[in-house]
């Protein structure tokens, strides 16, 4: 058979090279120079030297795997789990936490040119208090698995342990395993939740066929028998309770009542952590007008109220609202007020902005908070705390208050997720 030169396919040998890492960028990948670019090899740590294959040759920058590791750095550890290298959930449990503090903090670091004045960290292992289970029906074995996706696969790793979870719910795991396994529907189960909140264990259940008489029954019987609060999820947007009380959760010594399905910090550790640095960083006074944009149901905007003379929560989930107000009203505190707005819209023209802000809180989802950046600057607030769970979006929108006269006062890395990539931050802007 003829074969033909395309201009557009490159041909390129899998060659063995020799390379030392020499930096560990925020996702756990070792980071090399070759042909003088940077050669991105996941599994190798600074100081480490290898033998790798390129995998991936582009104009800026290469990857390559392991063929051959020749030694080892003093900052390599045992990884706990026995999933780990297949379990997409954590890359970087072959490094120690110094090395993944350090790390992140240098990328963060790098991305808002400014040093990082200090990292906030809990515990790395067991902090995790919310996990998500796919579950997968095996015909041939009549097993149902229960786990996490391979990396960069849609395929289940069976988890058996998971050292990240909070122990309560890692112990768990195999009871919850042989109860749907156990179900005459198993096969019909999408994912199981797992969430450990102040108010005890929660399950979701998620199905896609009816349940049965039979195994909802077994389903109730095990929730007694466990002592947790069941939910079952026909729909993504319908949720039954089954069991159980209504979930909650503190905040700075304040109850927040919360929906299986609303966000929580999976790190209740570093949550304490952030909420009280915020507090300190913005300075609450009793005379403070505080503004909280992104504010779910209350996280930072009840601690905030407890100490300022009246703070204003403002986020574009109305169900999350209604819930601030709920939690509000629970906690006695009346010095706070929660509006659904769009916050792409100037929110300064609204009758609550009427009397202005001097401090300012924000901690936006991942695509961060461009649209809101020219309004605060409007309300000229002295200090402005921003809590953001993606450093480039950060980067970003921190340009527009750097141009209009704020400095960065304090910069933290959030260790919120310790062994894998997600890199959350904390910044506090001045203007003087």
């Amino acid at each position: 058979m003829a074969q033909f030169y395309s201009a557009k396919r490159r041909v390129t040998t899998r060659q063995i090279i020799t390379v030392t890492c020499n930096d560990l960028d925020s996702f756990g990948q070792g980071v090399a120079r070759h042909n003088g670019k940077a050669l991105f090899i996941q599994g190798l740590l600074p100081q480490e030297t290898a033998e790798v294959i390129v995998t991936e040759d582009k104009k800026q920058y290469a990857r390559a795997q392991i063929k051959r590791r020749l030694n080892d750095s003093p900052d390599r550890v045992p990884p706990r789990c026995p999933h780990f290298g297949v379990c997409g959930g954590c890359q970087q449990q072959h490094a120690s936490i110094d090395l993944q503090q350090r790390s992140k903090s240098a990328a963060l670091s790098r991305l808002m040119k400014n040093e990082v004045s200090e990292v906030i960290a809990d515990a790395p292992w067991g902090y995790r208090r919310r996990a998500r289970l796919s579950l997968n029906y095996q015909p041939k074995t009549e097993q149902l698995q229960m786990g996490f996706r391979k990396a960069a696969s849609s395929d289940i790793v069976d988890i058996r342990h998971c050292p990240i979870l909070v122990p309560q719910l890692e112990a768990l795991l195999p009871s919850v395993r042989a109860c749907l396994n156990n179900l005459q529907g198993a096969r019909h189960l999408g994912h199981v939740e797992l969430v450990q909140a102040g108010s005890g264990i929660l399950m979701i259940l998620r199905h896609t066929v009816a349940i049965s008489a039979q195994d909802r029954e077994k389903l109730e019987r095990f929730s007694h028998s466990e002592g947790l609060a069941l939910f079952l999820a026909p729909q993504s947007e319908i949720l039954e309770a089954v069991s159980g009380q209504t979930p909650w959760y503190e905040s700075d010594g304040l109850r927040l009542n919360f929906s299986p399905r609303d966000f929580i910090q999976v790190n209740e550790g570093v949550n304490h952590k952030m909420v009280a640095r915020a507090l300190e960083w913005l300075d609450v006074q009793a005379g403070d007008r505080v503004l909280d944009l992104f504010c779910g149901m209350g996280n930072f905007t009840l601690p905030l109220a407890r100490r300022a003379a009246s703070v204003v929560g403002v986020e574009g989930v109305p169900a999350l609202v209604e819930k601030g107000r709920e939690n509000a009203q629970q906690n006695e505190l009346h010095n706070v007020t929660f509006f659904h707005e769009n916050l792409d819209e100037d929110v300064t023209r609204q009758p609550w902005a009427a009397n202005g802000f001097n401090k300012v809180l924000l901690d936006p989802a991942r695509a961060g908070a461009a649209g809101v950046m020219q309004h605060i600057i409007k309300l000229q607030p002295a200090r402005v705390v921003y809590v953001s769970c993606n450093p480039a979006t950060l980067a970003r929108d921190s340009e527009a208050l750097l141009r209009a006269g704020y400095n960065i006062q304090r910069l933290a890395m959030l260790d919120m997720f310790p062994h894998t990539g997600h890199l959350e931050s904390m910044v506090l802007f001045t203007c003087e």
